[in-house]
């Protein structure tokens, strides 16, 4: 080697050396018995995935993975159910194969994965195979260039400039005669609202099952229409789906009847019957903050 080469390979040595190396993102802390995309023992079992969002926003909201862990907890009392977690999308190929079921507990608008064509796609080879689509919170916010794509999942999307979100608190006392409302309790939650939403033509599949106005002066003009926040959809290709805009705070899944209607309506996509009292969802009241996702040391830092 000449001089010249020695004294490049002395340069790039010296700047692997000295250049500040990258710091290392911390792994997400999983609640205790929960584990990342964990293969199904038993071809038998129906198979749930739930994608959760890992991004952390604040303690207690937009906890996409506590609360699909607390969710999995409760799909796993019933017989027959293969619940599993999947952060942002799914990294193996055979996670989504054969799903009886997908959840989509993350951030909507521009940061939707489905917005992502290879994505898209292989959400809707699972709708076209009868698999059961469940949105909970953000997942039915897109921007307006997808809604159809999203409306022929879902049943309904939310629209920018059309739309609306807020919070509030609201009480539900009764609910309809649906399979996903089968022994669900009253409960009344605090929550973030996804309403007056763009649903498919002549609401053709859909069945309301909640609905809620807010408060605020002046906002009692919504139409019927305008005022439901979940329900269930027959997609004309057949498959089900569920959608749930509110879960937006973590503690509301302390309320059993809460709890029992997610759970009735992820179960009842993925095809099973839903008993006359409701599906199980037993939860010891002091295991519930277990499931929050600790904060990252960056934002620890900044309290």
């Amino acid at each position: 080697m000449n001089f010249h080469g020695c004294r490049a390979c002395i340069v790039v040595c010296f700047l692997l050396v000295t250049w500040p190396a990258k710091a290392a993102e911390p792994a997400l802390e999983l609640p205790a018995g929960i584990t990342v995309e964990q293969p199904c023992p038993d071809p038998a079992l129906k198979k749930i995935v739930f994608i959760a969002g890992s991004n952390f926003f604040k303690a207690g909201q937009h906890d996409y993975v506590g609360g699909s862990a607390v969710l999995i907890g409760m799909v796993r009392q019933t017989s027959g159910a293969f619940p599993l977690l999947a952060l942002d999308w799914p990294q193996k190929p055979e996670t989504l194969a054969e799903a009886k079921a997908v959840v989509f507990y993350f951030d909507g608008g521009d940061k939707h994965a489905l917005l992502d064509a290879d994505k898209l796609q292989q959400v809707r080879q699972l709708a076209d195979a009868g698999a059961g689509i469940v949105s909970l919170h953000q997942g039915a916010d897109i921007p307006k260039s997808s809604g159809e794509t999203l409306r022929a999942l879902l049943g309904a999307a939310f629209e920018k400039d059309y739309s609306r979100r807020a919070h509030w608190t609201a009480e539900f006392k009764t609910f309809p005669d649906h399979p996903i409302c089968r022994g669900v309790e009253p409960f009344e939650i605090d929550d973030g609202w996804l309403y007056r939403l763009r649903f498919v033509d002549q609401m053709r599949g859909i069945a309301p099952l909640l609905r809620t106005t807010s408060p605020k002066p002046n906002s009692g003009q919504e139409s019927e229409q305008d005022t439901i926040v979940s329900w269930a959809f027959k997609r004309p290709g057949g498959g089900r789906s569920f959608t749930f805009t509110g879960a937006h705070l973590h503690e509301s899944l302390g309320q059993e009847g809460y709890r029992r209607f997610l759970t009735n309506g992820i179960l009842w996509t993925a095809g099973f019957e839903i008993p006359s009292n409701g599906a199980p969802v037993e939860l010891a009241a002091n295991r519930l903050d277990a499931y929050l996702t600790p904060p990252p040391a960056s934002a620890a830092a900044t309290k």
